[in-house]
């Protein structure tokens, strides 16, 4: 019996996969997972701003907002990875990319408490899809900048 446990473990360690993932590279399966999650985020937020019953200016604005919020969120997240590393990061920079993201969450949020021309249902809908895309533009970006540390590593 215990010999055939064995055998099962060494069959499994002969069959790992080829690809080399170096130390600190995320699973290719999470990569996966941020891109879609962002894909999703925003083809949401879009398809649902494309069906909205609303102005042209007014999906304008949420549109606006959801760049602005995507650009901001990557930005604090690179300004606060390279503090972290020990690049130089000037304190202004740093300030603008921490208020431009939060600035971009609360014009959304003033955007969705003022709509009027909107059921309750879709502010929920615009705000977790808003919510989504910048936690998965943040996901990526740290993964392409995790991705690219590991392979510079040799």
């Amino acid at each position: 019996m215990e010999k055939e446990h064995d055998d099962i473990f060494d069959r499994e360690k002969q069959q790992e996969p080829n690809m080399e993932r170096r130390e600190g590279e995320p699973t290719q399966a999470f990569k996966g997972a941020a891109i879609a999650a962002l894909i999703i985020g925003i083809s949401a937020y879009l398809v649902g701003l494309f069906n909205a019953t609303m102005e042209l200016n007014e999906k304008g604005y949420y549109f606006a907002v959801l760049l602005f919020g995507l650009y901001a969120s990557v930005s604090l997240q690179k300004a606060v990875r390279d503090k972290e590393e020990g690049i130089p990061v000037t304190y202004i920079y740093y300030g603008i990319s921490w208020f431009a993201l939060m600035v971009a969450i609360v014009l959304m949020a003033i955007g969705l408490y003022n709509a009027g021309s909107i059921m309750f249902s879709e502010k929920g809908f615009f705000a977790m899809a808003f919510v989504l895309s910048i936690f998965a533009a943040i996901t990526v970006q740290k993964n392409v900048r995790d991705t690219k540390s590991a392979r510079n590593v040799e």
